[in-house]
């Protein structure tokens, strides 16, 4: 799924590629995908890109005024093509396509656009088309941005202790509570704070506290400085040679070279080092447990 730096890096990438330049039209290929319908899609035919913007893991691009707003979910990208077919994209069930932006560039021969993706049969993949971003719920109820100059550690000290027993996983990935953190990043930043996943949010003392910010700080900062000027074709390639723990469960750690874990969590599952976050105990699967009462 892509997160923060990702999109970080996309909107960076895009922005390079948009900003200045025509939308001569936007082509639909899986209707579900839209959320929206006023102003229609047809709004922004003709429209002129003024800026590509990120709100969490939401893609912003501003086109005299009408914003263009995408959330990839579990398995969407974004694909920049030179070229894009001459006929307008078609809905095909079996192809992952599921919006095509096309750009009219009088000074190239080729036609250029985007190709909005979604791999996969499990479809979450949004588009929306408003006035204002604050109009997509999503956004309008996302927390601070943790990469913001305003995400302070007196700000990430209330957050934990409003949030009480929580466990401090869950309450990082809540976008509603910080934004832009999503299951792969939680685990690294909590692996970088040597931190078990199920530590109750309210229980750090001020030492972990101090560890956590410098955690997320780091983890995500560094995760953009490395992302920073890759084109999307890379991006992905990028986040995953570059994880400690997340998606490398029974590989060797590569702080202490102890074996990465996994345990279910939510809907989906996290890994960590038993050495590095839990004192060497291996946390219990609490949903294989349930099965086996």
């Amino acid at each position: 799924m892509p997160e923060l730096p990702e999109v970080e890096a996309l909107v960076q990438d895009l922005r390079g590629r948009l900003v200045g330049r025509a939308i001569s039209r936007v082509d639909l290929a899986a209707f579900s995908a839209l959320k929206t319908f006023d102003p229609p899609l047809s709004a922004l035919h003709g429209t002129l890109v003024d800026d590509v913007t990120r709100w969490g893991k939401f893609l912003d691009i501003d086109a005299s005024g009408v914003h263009l707003v995408i959330h990839l979910a579990r398995a969407g990208w974004i694909r920049w093509r030179d070229e894009v077919p001459a006929t307008p994209a078609r809905p095909n069930s079996k192809n992952p396509l599921a919006a095509r932006v096309v750009i009219d560039d009088p000074d190239l021969d080729a036609q250029p656009g985007l190709d909005i993706t979604e791999a996969g049969t499990r479809k979450g993949l949004a588009i929306y088309v408003v006035r204002d971003p604050q109009e997509v719920e999503g956004i309008a109820r996302l927390g601070p941005d943790p990469l913001d100059e305003s995400f302070t550690r007196d700000v990430l000290a209330d957050i934990l202790q409003a949030e009480g027993r929580k466990q401090i996983k869950g309450v990082l990935r809540m976008q509603s509570i910080v934004a832009g953190i999503g299951n792969a990043y939680s685990d690294e930043i909590l692996h970088a704070a040597r931190m078990s996943p199920f530590k109750p949010a309210n229980s750090l003392d001020e030492d972990d506290l101090q560890t956590l910010y410098v955690a997320i700080r780091s983890t995500l900062g560094d995760a953009v400085r490395r992302s920073s000027g890759l084109a999307a074709s890379e991006l992905k390639g990028e986040k995953k040679s570059n994880l400690a723990v997340h998606g490398r469960t029974g590989q060797a750690c590569p702080v202490c070279g102890d074996v990465v874990r996994e345990v279910s969590f939510a809907d989906s599952s996290l890994q960590y080092c038993p050495t590095c976050q839990t004192g060497g105990k291996p946390l219990a699967d609490r949903r294989l447990s349930k099965l086996l009462k």
